[in-house]
């Protein structure tokens, strides 16, 4: 007869996913994940299997939370879409700037780290990718078709084109305190509409 679990996956998962965050999959060891966890190795193998299966229900709930608060805000009724495209950017500048580690956006960094570029991490990153993009463009359609919006372009092509300054502002966030250098990105971008 098995054993039950005596510790909370989701907060075990909670933690792996903050410390896949910080350190990325390849730099985070097995201990590292014992210790911030507070499972065993034994528990850590038994409950999910691998460190892979970890990072990839790390990556889950990431989307779960984080990246679902971001398509949140752009959902948000009452207000104009220029202002929610604007929140939206304004909001990670904020969060990234704050963020003593930098750790910018955990899909990105997963896309970035050989750990994301296959299987299901990429996957789960992809539909990530593919979530935000569909928020802009159903946002940018909306906002052409009452005149707020230019209409010269193809909404996808406007989404894509918020999408890759939205996560150039994650990166670019990374490596400089210049928050007005940030806030003239989503300027430019918002001046194109």
């Amino acid at each position: 007869m098995a054993r039950p679990r005596e510790f909370d996956e989701q907060a075990a998962i909670e933690a792996a996913m903050t410390l896949f965050w910080e350190k990325g999959y390849e730099a985070t060891s097995t201990e590292d994940l014992c210790r911030r966890t507070g499972l065993g190795r034994g528990s850590l193998y038994n409950a999910f299997g691998s460190k892979r299966r970890l990072y990839e229900e790390a990556v889950r709930r990431y989307a779960a939370t984080w990246a679902e608060r971001q398509l949140d805000m752009l959902s948000e009724p009452g207000s104009s879409v220029r202002l929610r495209i604007r929140d939206l950017m304004l909001g990670v500048i904020e969060a990234d700037l704050a963020d003593p580690d930098r750790r910018g956006c955990l899909a990105l960094n997963a896309a970035t780290e050989q750990a994301g570029r296959t299987g299901e991490v990429k996957a789960l990153v992809r539909r990530q990718f593919d979530d935000l993009e569909q928020a802009l463009c159903h946002l940018v359609t909306v906002g052409q078709s009452t005149g707020e919006l230019a209409a010269g372009r193809p909404p996808l092509q406007v989404a894509r084109t918020l999408q890759s300054t939205y996560y150039g502002l994650r990166v670019l966030a990374k490596v400089t305190d210049d928050r007005q250098a940030l806030l003239d990105v989503v300027d430019g971008a918002l001046a194109s509409l």
